[in-house]
């Protein structure tokens, strides 16, 4: 079992020197992923919302706005990271970790006056402390209903900023149980389809800061916040996590967790990529029109076929709805964030839709989240199998990927930019955010 000390020693002794080279790459590719996402999601209704009740400060940079506090940065950055669905993943941790981690890390990385290596170190640890805790309590933490990137993120927040400030391992214990006692997100927000979704990152960030910044200063946390009687496991999970965590399909190893990392393609719950991307294939070999299609079978695995709102009421909602998004995908022919919205005719798509959750497919989940599509026609079906969504380690987007993702979210950004942010292991932070802020606001 996972305890809390053995984190702290873990958070203490990571050294960016003695990480691989592929770790390194993959983080430099996470914070790029990052930028995006939260560059264009500073323009939702949620990221505005909280800016507005934000004050201006000198410590740390909202990205898409003004300065702040590091308390306050993070929070807003962290909302914006994960305000359009795009943001990265783990899917056995099910969680997105770099909305949670990195505006940590980078709030009090500007503040300190940090390098860019010691960004990088952060949220290595950051990110293998957060996924470490989604798999040890997952699949039951999120039967119970909690949303693992608000409660697990917390963690990995704080043990982010515990290493961008270099504490002490009698510090950061402290730091993890003032992060563990602060953690929470239901999923009933998710689900709702409300922005509260959002803040589930934001606060996540923003509490890990504090923890931080609270046990730099003497404030004190429990030191058994993990596997106390009454900590992490013991509540939010099952007392006896040995027989429901995921560490019996990924054994415990030192491979650091951000290898196995995912990047979205589109704007939705990730649990609704398999199907989409089966669709999106079918209708591309096969040049399917909507007009042709009499009806659809999607048969996938219990999680994703419980998406099935024929009548989401917001656009939050909608991201959550496996019918909805399916219809756009068919009627549009691709899904962006700008065709995010139903009307009559998406409407009339859906309602050919069928949803079923399939027991063989649903034997294959986690370790894969395959979907089965059979799009009908008046002479014809069509079908495809996904075991996997795109961008998975195992069908991995590369840096270009994501360098086109980053400009066709913010087309006014210029291609020389994300090659300076190529060189993230070889700035500080703050040059790097003075370079950047011309084009990020």
């Amino acid at each position: 079992m996972m305890k809390t000390n053995d984190l702290a020693k873990f958070i203490t002794s990571t050294n960016y020197h003695k990480l691989p080279e592929s770790v390194i790459e993959k983080t430099k590719l996470c914070f790029l992923d990052f930028l995006a996402n939260t560059l264009r999601g500073s323009q939702t209704r949620s990221a505005k919302s909280v800016r507005a009740i934000i004050r201006d400060g000198n410590e740390a940079t909202i990205i898409g706005g003004s300065r702040t506090n590091t308390l306050d940065a993070s929070l807003a950055n962290g909302v914006s990271a994960h305000s359009l669905d795009l943001d990265d993943g783990h899917r056995l941790a099910q969680l997105h970790p770099g909305s949670c981690v990195i505006p940590a890390a980078l709030a009090l990385g500007e503040a300190y006056n940090k390098s860019g290596k010691d960004l990088i170190n952060s949220i290595v640890v950051g990110y293998q402390t957060a996924i470490k805790v989604g798999m040890l309590l997952n699949p039951e933490h999120r039967l119970r209903g909690f949303h693992s990137t608000g409660t697990c993120g917390t963690l990995g927040a704080a043990s982010a900023a515990c290493k961008i400030m270099n504490l002490d391992y009698e510090t950061v214990l402290n730091a993890l149980g003032l992060a563990g006692t602060q953690a929470a997100g239901l999923l009933e927000s998710n689900h709702s389809g409300s922005m509260a979704k959002h803040l589930h990152a934001g606060k996540a960030a923003q509490n890990g800061v504090l923890s931080a910044l609270l046990a730099k200063n003497d404030f004190t946390g429990a030191h058994t916040i993990i596997e106390g009687n009454e900590g992490f496991i013991s509540t939010l999970a099952d007392a006896d996590v040995r027989h429901n965590h995921y560490y019996h399909i990924y054994p415990p190893s030192e491979e650091y967790e951000i290898l196995r990392v995912y990047f979205k393609n589109y704007p939705v719950c990730r649990h609704l990529h398999s199907s989409l991307d089966a669709v999106f294939k079918l209708m591309a070999i096969n040049d399917l029109k909507s007009s042709e299609i009499s009806g659809v079978t999607i048969e996938t695995y219990k999680i994703a076929a419980e998406h099935q709102d024929y009548h989401p009421k917001t656009r939050e909602a909608i991201k959550q709805s496996l019918p909805i998004t399916t219809a756009i995908a068919l009627k549009k022919g691709r899904l962006k964030l700008e065709n995010l919205h139903q009307d009559q005719s998406i409407s009339e798509i859906a309602g050919k839709i069928s949803i079923k959750c399939e027991k063989e497919l649903n034997k294959l989940y986690p370790m894969e989240r395959p979907s089965k599509v059979t799009i009908k026609t008046k002479n014809q079906s069509y079908t495809e199998r996904i075991n996997l969504p795109l961008g998975e380690p195992e069908k991995p987007y590369n840096k270009k990927d994501l360098q086109n993702k980053f400009l066709d979210l913010n087309h006014h950004v210029k291609i020389d930019v994300l090659d300076q942010l190529d060189q993230l292991d070889k700035m500080q932070i703050r040059d790097l955010m003075e370079i950047i802020k011309p084009n990020f606001s």
